[in-house]
């Protein structure tokens, strides 16, 4: 079996993988559950695990920063409730903070954007993302979450564009699926009457998406 990083799957950086993935796949088998203490543990230890990776393999501290932020965000998250609601928009979006540092201190400069038309074109089409986003949610939330949701959609709209200055596909690719996640999850959250059928296969692709953009990010920095 081929593993990313030098050694067996006993390696310590390839077994923390390993260890990361897993928690994910136990996390989806329980995303039908109510919430409780291991089904919590599960979803913050498949991020977590990915900031130990992360710090093992001398990743930046922003990467590491980020993704530890992003486990707390989960941990939130995990549970039912505005105020977790609110704790994880808060852990995400300093999470956001460290990735837009982290994207801008690593890639060629905002003037890639307008030198290579494809980036501009997926830039465009994250503002027009976003925008149609805020709007929507904007007429369905109430008059507390109004200013908390501005500020996170601006800043994964921000990390998106970010991640665009760089010439890593992984760390492209994680930011746009990370900003799909983002979309469901508001979707699936506040534009979705109780009784959806849809609830059940969007908390899945939630999970999917969200799992699979911070791992391509992380796997984007390690092994380049």
């Amino acid at each position: 079996m081929t593993m990313p990083f030098p050694g067996g799957i006993d390696a310590n950086a390839n077994a923390t993988l390993v260890f990361s993935l897993v928690a994910a796949v136990i996390y989806a088998f329980t995303l039908s559950m109510p919430p409780r203490l291991a089904r919590s543990a599960a979803k913050t230890l498949a991020v977590a695990m990915l900031a130990v990776l992360a710090f093992m393999q001398g990743g930046p501290f922003l990467l590491v920063a980020a993704l530890v932020l992003s486990a707390v965000g989960d941990a939130f998250l995990s549970r039912d409730g505005e105020k977790a609601f609110l704790g994880g928009l808060a852990s995400f979006l300093a999470a956001h903070i460290f990735y837009v540092a982290l994207f801008l201190r690593s890639g060629g400069g905002t003037g890639l954007l307008g030198a290579e038309s494809w980036r501009g074109a997926i830039a465009l089409a994250m503002a027009a993302f976003a925008i149609a986003m805020l709007a929507a949610l904007w007429r369905r939330v109430g008059p507390t979450l109004r200013l908390p949701i501005g500020v996170y959609v601006a800043a994964i709209l921000a990390m998106g564009i970010s991640a665009l200055t760089t010439s890593n596909s992984l760390m492209i690719g994680g930011a746009i699926l990370f900003m799909a996640s983002d979309g469901l999850l508001a979707t699936e959250q506040f534009l979705l009457a109780a009784i959806s059928p849809h609830r059940v296969w969007m908390r899945y692709a939630v999970w999917g998406l969200y799992y699979a953009a911070q791992l391509a990010i992380t796997l984007g920095f390690l092994l380049s």
